[in-house]
């Protein structure tokens, strides 16, 4: 039984250390926007929750 725990903290460990090396954030290009992008804004947030701006004292 301890062998068979100790086996898979082994593999844990070692796809830790895969995921790890597996890092994307050493991209060779900028992103691009999609060829069919044509402006259309992003933020979904409805406008009932966005905050009113404040009010000049």
């Amino acid at each position: 039984m301890p062998r068979i725990v100790f086996s898979i903290v082994c593999a844990v460990f070692i796809a830790i250390g895969f995921a790890a090396c597996a890092d994307s954030a050493h991209q060779k290009h900028e992103p691009q926007d999609p060829p069919d992008y044509k402006g259309v804004p992003t933020d979904m947030t409805p406008p009932s929750m966005v905050p009113d701006p404040a009010k000049p004292q």
